[in-house]
C-alpha cells in the first residue's frame, strides 16, 4: 500500500506530520509512540477529524476502499455570542429584579396607607392627600418600568388600576365620593 502524508499547520507539533500506512509499522519512532500502525480492510475506512486542535477518529463502514481524511483549520473565533448574551441577560435580570421590587414596595405602602385610612372612623377628606402623593410616586415607578420593558404594558395598567380602585373604595366608604347614577338610554 502507498503511504499518505498529511500536514496541518493548526495542529500541535506532535500531530503536524501524520503518516497513515498500510499493515506495516510506522517509519518514525516518535510517531509509533503516538499512533499505532493502521491497517485497512476491504470494507473499512477511518475518518480523522481535526477540529480546534482535537483529533477524533471514527471507523465507518463503506462499500468502497477509499480513505476520507478531513482536516479543518478553523479561523480564530470571536468571543462566543452565547456567552455575551448570557452576561447581558444576567445584568438585565438583576436590573429588572430591583425595579420590580421597588414597584412592589411602593404598592405595598399605598395599600397599607389606604387600609389605615379606611379603618379610621373619624377621617377627614384632607387625609387622602398624602396617600395621593404615594399613589403618584407608584404610578411614576410603574410607568418607568413599562417604558424600559421590565413590565408589560397591560401588567402596568392592571397594577395602576388596582391602586385607583382601592382608593375609590376608601373614598366611597367614608362618603367623600358618590358614584354617579348610571342612566340606560333606550
Amino acid at each position: 500500500m502507498a503511504t499518505l502524508s498529511l500536514s496541518c499547520l493548526a495542529l500541535p507539533s506532535k500531530l503536524r506530520n501524520l503518516s497513515l500506512t498500510g499493515p506495516s509499522s510506522c517509519s518514525s519512532s516518535n510517531q509509533s509512540s503516538t499512533f499505532k500502525s493502521l491497517g485497512f480492510s476491504s470494507n473499512l475506512s477511518h475518518n480523522y477529524l481535526f477540529s480546534n486542535g482535537n483529533l477524533s477518529m471514527r471507523t465507518i463502514e463503506r462499500p468502497s476502499r477509499h480513505l476520507s481524511i478531513v482536516c479543518e483549520a478553523a479561523p480564530t473565533k470571536k468571543a462566543d455570542s452565547a456567552a455575551k448574551r448570557a452576561r447581558q441577560a444576567e445584568k438585565r435580570r438583576i436590573y429588572n429584579k430591583s425595579r420590580k421590587s421597588e414597584i412592589k414596595t411602593r404598592m405595598k405602602k399605598v395599600l397599607e396607607a389606604l387600609d389605615v385610612l379606611k379603618k379610621k372612623t373619624d377621617a377627614a377628606s384632607e387625609e387622602i392627600v398624602p396617600v395621593e402623593k404615594l399613589i403618584a410616586e407608584a404610578y411614576s415607578v410603574i410607568d418607568k418600568a413599562v417604558r424600559v420593558g421590565t413590565l408589560h404594558r397591560n401588567t402596568g395598567a392592571r397594577r395602576k388600576s388596582r391602586l385607583a380602585r382601592r382608593k375609590k373604595a376608601v373614598e366611597i366608604h367614608h362618603g367623600w365620593y358618590t358614584p354617579a347614577a348610571t342612566v340606560n338610554a333606550v
